[in-house]
């Protein structure tokens, strides 16, 4: 997987994370992506995500993965 330090997270817009409002899961490639939604499906295991919110983050990560 790529890379992601704190400079180039940051230069990130909303939209290239699943969670935009709290601007997590990046999703800006593949890679993150699959990383995202493996990282939902943990949190929801840890009781830190509902699984309304793995649903909705699993939504855009497919959608990225569903690109050409």
């Amino acid at each position: 997987m790529a890379e992601l330090d704190a400079k180039k997270r940051d230069k990130l817009p909303d939209k290239a994370f699943a969670e935009p409002e709290k601007r997590a899961y990046p999703i800006e490639n593949k890679a993150h992506a699959r990383n995202a939604k493996a990282r939902a499906g943990q949190a929801v295991k840890a009781g830190r995500v509902s699984k309304a919110e793995e649903k909705r983050i699993d939504k855009k990560a497919d959608a990225v993965l569903n690109k050409g």
